[in-house]
C-alpha cells in the first residue's frame, strides 16, 4: 500500500482519545525481485516503515504479509497478472517468501504470520495467480516433503479467498502431509457473510477475515453505514467465531474516477462512520483478550451483543449494537460479581465515540438504555 506516514498510522493504530486503536497491520509483499539476489525491493521498505510506525502507535500491533502474486519468472505465463506457479519453482517460493519474513525480522519487523497468496480464486487485471484447493495442497504439502523442516518460519496463513471458499482449504486441512504447515484459515467476505468454518477448528486452525470493505448506501457514510460494519464484525466474532477481523481500506482514497473509497478516516485524519464502528471493537479489545458468554444470550430484538476479557491487566468488555430507530433498555448479567463499574462509549447519528458516566453494577445486574441507532461499548 505504501508508506501512509506516522501521523495517519497514529489515527488508525493509536490507543488516544479520538484514535480507532487497530492492532493488526497487513502488508503487500511487493513481487518485483525477480531473483534471490534482487528480491528485496524498495516497496520491501515502504511496508517495514509502516509496520514500525503502526507499532510505535500500539505496542499491541501484529503485522501479517499477504503476496499478491509470485515474482513472474516463477509463474507460468512470466507476467505479475494471472498465470500460476510452476511446480518448478515451489522451492523457490517457499524461500521467496521466507525472504520476506527476514527481512522484517532483521530490521525489527517481526512477522505474526504470512500469507502465500491473496484471493487465489479472483480473475482481475491487476497483480494476481491463480489457485485451485489441489495446487494449494500440493504446494503446502511440498514444504516438508521428506521430512524437511518447514522453511517458512513465521505462521502460514491461506487460503485468503475472495468469498472465503472453504474448497481452496479442505484439500490442505484434509491431507495429513500439508495440514500441519498451515497455522491460519483465512478469507475475504466479498459476497458472502460469516459462517463457522467447523473442519478448520477441528485441526486447531485459527480462523481470520483478512479483508473487506462496505460501500455506503448513501453519498457517504452515515451511522447505518456503521451499523452495517459493526454487525459484520459482531457476526465474524461470534457467528464465525473468527480470531481476527480486518478492515480493507484504511483512508478515504479517490481514484480520479469520481467515486470515493470511504476508509476508517478522512483525508484529514479524522475517524468516519465505519472507523468509528471498528473502533468501537478495536479500541477495547486488544491481542489476547478472548470472547466470553454474554447473558442474556438472547437480548432484544434488532440488539446484538457480544463480551470480552483479558486478564492481565483485568478487564471486561461489552459491545452493544442497537439497530433500532427508538431506544431499548437492555438489561446484563454480569457473571460472579466480578465487576463493579461499566463506562460506556457512545456512536449514534452525531458520529464520535464519546465516553459516558460509569454505571454501577448491583448484585451482577444493570440495564443499560442504548441509544436509538448507536453503538455503545461498556468498559471496565
Amino acid at each position: 500500500m505504501g508508506s501512509i506516514g506516522q501521523t495517519k498510522i497514529n489515527a488508525l493504530f493509536g490507543t488516544g482519545a479520538g484514535q480507532i486503536g487497530l492492532s493488526i497491520l497487513r502488508a503487500r509483499i511487493d513481487p518485483s525481485g525477480s531473483a534471490a539476489s534482487n528480491w528485496v525491493t524498495a516497496n520491501w521498505g515502504l511496508e517495514l516503515t509502516n509496520a514500525l510506525n503502526a507499532r510505535s502507535a500500539n505496542p499491541n500491533a501484529i503485522v501479517i504479509a499477504s503476496p499478491w502474486t509470485p515474482p513472474p519468472p516463477m509463474k507460468s505465463n512470466n507476467s505479475s497478472v494471472g498465470g500460476t506457479l510452476t511446480t518448478s519453482s515451489y522451492a523457490n517460493y517457499a524461500a521467496y517468501l521466507e525472504s520476506f519474513v527476514n527481512y522484517f525480522a532483521g530490521n525489527g519487523g517481526q512477522l505474526y504470520a504470512i500469507s502465500m497468496q491473496n484471493e487465489p480464486d479472483a480473475n482481475v487485471t491487476y497483480e494476481s495467480c491463480s489457485w485451485n484447493g489441489a495446487s494449494i495442497d500440493s504446494w503446502v504439502a511440498s514444504l516438508t516433503t521428506g521430512g524437511a523442516a518447514n522453511p517458512i518460519t513465521a505462521k502460514l496463513m491461506m487460503p485468503e479467498a475472495e468469498g472465503f471458499n472453504t474448497m481452496l482449504s479442505e484439500p490442505t486441512l484434509n491431507d495429513p502431509n500439508a495440514v500441519g504447515n498451515v497455522a491460519i484459515v483465512a478469507g475475504h467476505l466479498y459476497g458472502t457473510s460469516p459462517s463457522y468454518y467447523a473442519n478448520a477448528v477441528s485441526k486447531g486452525k485459527e480462523i481470520w477475515e483478512t479483508e473487506h470493505y462496505l460501500s455506503p448506501a448513501g453519498n457517504q457514510p452515515s451511522i447505518a453505514d456503521a451499523l452495517s460494519a459493526a454487525r459484520e464484525v459482531h457476526d465474524s466474532l461470534v457467528t464465525g467465531q473468527y480470531n481476527a477481523y480486518l478492515w480493507w481500506w484504511l483512508i478515504d482514497w479517490n481514484p480520479g474516477n469520481g467515486t470515493t473509497n470511504y476508509g476508517l478516516i478522512d483525508t484529514n485524519n479524522n475517524p468516519t462512520y465505519y472507523g468509528y464502528a471498528l473502533a468501537q471493537f478495536a479500541h477495547f479489545i486488544q491481542p489476547g483478550y478472548l470472547r466470553t458468554d454474554v447473558t442474556p444470550a438472547s437480548p432484544a430484538s434488532g440488539v446484538y451483543l457480544s463480551a470480552y476479557t483479558n486478564s492481565n491487566p483485568a478487564h471486561f468488555v461489552i459491545v452493544a449494537i442497537n439497530t433500532n430507530t427508538s431506544a431499548v433498555s437492555q438489561p446484563l448479567t454480569i457473571a460472579n460479581g466480578s465487576v463493579a463499574s461499566l463506562t460506556p462509549y457512545q456512536t449514534t447519528s452525531s458520529g464520535g465515540m464519546a465516553q459516558q458516566s460509569a454505571v454501577n453494577i448491583m448484585g451482577g445486574q444493570l440495564t443499560y438504555t442504548l441509544p436509538a441507532q448507536s453503538i455503545v461499548t461498556l468498559v471496565q
